[in-house]
């Protein structure tokens, strides 16, 4: 599967590896030093996978994804040395849809990429789903309100409310959503999936406090009740 890749890495040893190892798995690959020469890069000419480090210099890797975010639905994996729980729940809250952490075996990381492009959705899945006041259309990518006000989403949150919604009231384990929307098990952290639920509760959900749609059934996952 081949794709174009945005590496944002400060040191030269690491961003030339990574840029050797995609290419060689037949991704072309632009790079950057900072952050922002990162986001010129991706303004110039967008990529489908952007992989950002956390530790930058001037600009973060936090900031760089939220900047990322506010402009484009581009699948974000930040990469960083620092596999603290806090660190990784906020690059995922800043907007990013997956993680890995260095040092990486260069074919994890190509597998996590190829699992972020695979978007393709059954030919059966319903033109149009609905729940509350929001209808979901899986062919198009859109979220709306039945005002006609859209619901903006990232890709990996979208295919995430769309697994939900296609299985109404059905408990969905963190595995199979991951296997099912990042399209891996074992590479797979359940923080992945309760991130992404959290993020889209602040979308979908007029108090994400106290949920209406998305419910956490305890001990098992996660179901959407329309």
């Amino acid at each position: 599967m081949s794709g174009r890749i945005l590496v944002v890495e400060d040191d030269e040893r690491i961003r030339s590896s990574m840029r050797l190892a995609l290419e060689g798995e037949g991704y072309e690959v632009r790079d950057a030093a900072s952050a922002e020469e990162g986001l010129d890069l991706f303004a110039e000419a967008p990529t489908d996978v952007a992989l950002i480090d956390l530790m930058l210099p001037g600009m973060d890797g936090f900031e760089c994804t939220r900047a990322l975010r506010r402009s484009s639905a581009v699948p974000i994996i930040i990469v960083t040395a620092r596999s603290d729980t806090h660190d990784v729940v906020a690059g995922l809250e800043a907007g990013a849809d997956d993680y890995v952490t260095k040092p990486f075996v260069a074919k994890e990381l190509a597998a996590r990429i190829r699992a972020l492009l695979r978007r393709a959705r059954s030919v059966d899945e319903p033109s149009v789903l609905t729940f509350g006041d929001l209808e979901l259309i899986p062919e198009q990518g859109v979220l709306r309100h039945k005002d006609g006000e859209d619901v903006h989403c990232t890709r990996t949150e979208f295919r995430l409310l769309c697994e939900l919604a296609t299985n109404p009231n059905k408990v969905l384990t963190r595995e199979q959503l991951l296997d099912r929307v990042w399209g891996y098990d074992y590479f797979g952290d359940g923080r992945l999936v309760d991130v992404h639920i959290r993020r889209l509760r602040t979308k979908v959900e007029p108090d994400p406090a106290l949920p209406r749609h998305i419910l956490t059934v305890r001990g098992m996952g996660y179901k959407l009740v329309p």
